[in-house]
């Protein structure tokens, strides 16, 4: 029978069965109010059903971890508590260590029930108490319609074979006295079921319900609507302008200069007098060529900015509350959240 951790079993356990809540970090406590420790996980068969809840016992017995079947104990949802049912200090001090690298195989749950099996149950008798054979009946063998329902074969005591009296300690022989003093009790690891033992894992749905109370909460949405648009275009604008160009202009100059051979007298044929002649001279000037030519003015970025504000809103909420009517004289105890 082997057992596993919830959140190994169950990856998604909080949404699947505790409807998102958690079980880890509740705080245990007796019948008396007295705080003994928090639950550090669970532990599930392999069809899933909760067996055993790892307590974490704190200061109680320094930071021991032991193991708590789920029939000794309840739950208060109101309170968000577990409640020991028939567990002293003494008992939990007997209780075998649980580490969380650790096997749960049949030696260490019989170890663990050994010790359940003598702590009464609250207004119970003490199972110790009882004769075996009372005690065989009434733990080990479910009743006849449950038998038949679950297939159980009835549990019978184990014949134990007989122990030396011998006080020699002789290598092998002291597991075989081990084995011996386990098969004293009436379950078998062959044959042994949990249903055997309804005080150790039956749980009782009174002890276990729970009750929900809901309130409505304001839950604001925001929805994204469009309130304007904005449309950036170019236009032409035309304007006239004036530019001074300096140009320059050709003229032509008529000079005469004095000459120091004015006067003297030229030899006949040297020149000769000749009328009409004509010397050219080619006169320019610059003219104003005005073009027009497209140049970058100025950038323009365009980009939207998000403003945060803030718009309160009010409605109106219902909430759940307890109505508790009673009859007669019933023992209420409502204990405050932790």
């Amino acid at each position: 029978m082997a057992l596993y951790k919830i959140e190994d079993f169950h990856p998604n356990y909080r949404n699947e069965l505790f409807g998102g809540e958690d079980i880890k970090g509740l705080n245990i406590y007796t019948e008396q109010d007295e705080k003994v420790g928090t639950v550090s996980t669970a532990l599930v068969d392999e069809d899933g059903r909760f067996r055993y809840l790892v307590m974490d016992t704190g200061f109680w017995i320094f930071g021991k971890k032991v193991l708590l079947p789920v029939g000794r104990f309840r739950s208060d949802p109101r309170s968000q508590r577990i409640y020991l049912k028939g567990l002293s200090r003494q008992q939990a001090e007997q209780l075998p260590e649980y580490d969380e690298h650790m096997t749960v195989d049949y030696d260490y749950e019989e170890q663990v029930r050994g010790v359940y099996r003598t702590a009464p149950l609250e207004n119970g008798v003490p199972l110790e108490r009882m004769p075996t054979e009372t005690r065989t009946a009434a733990v080990s063998a479910p009743q006849p319609s449950e038998r038949v329902r679950n297939n159980i074969p009835p549990a019978q005591p184990v014949v134990n074979p007989p122990v030396s009296n011998t006080t020699t300690s002789t290598p092998g022989f002291d597991r075989l006295d081990r084995d011996a003093d386990r098969d004293r009790t009436p379950y078998n690891r062959n044959t042994y079921r949990y249903e055997q033992e309804p005080s150790l894992y039956s749980m009782n749905e009174q002890d276990h319900q729970t009750f929900r109370l809901y309130e409505e909460q304001l839950v604001a949405n925001k929805d994204r609507r469009k309130v304007g648009e904005v449309s950036v275009g170019k236009r032409i604008e035309t304007e006239t302008t004036q530019v001074a160009v300096p140009v320059q202009q050709e003229r032509v100059v008529i000079q005469h200069n004095p000459t120091a051979n004015r006067g003297v007298a030229v030899t006949s044929g040297a020149t000769d007098f000749q009328s009409g002649e004509v010397m050219r001279v080619d006169l320019y000037e610059e003219t104003v060529d005005i073009t027009k030519q497209p140049v970058v003015r100025d950038e323009v970025v365009i980009r939207k900015e998000v403003r945060q504000d803030t718009v309160t809103t009010e409605e109106t909420l219902r909430r759940e509350e307890l109505d508790i009517n009673t009859a007669g004289r019933p023992l209420i105890d409502e204990r405050p959240l932790p």
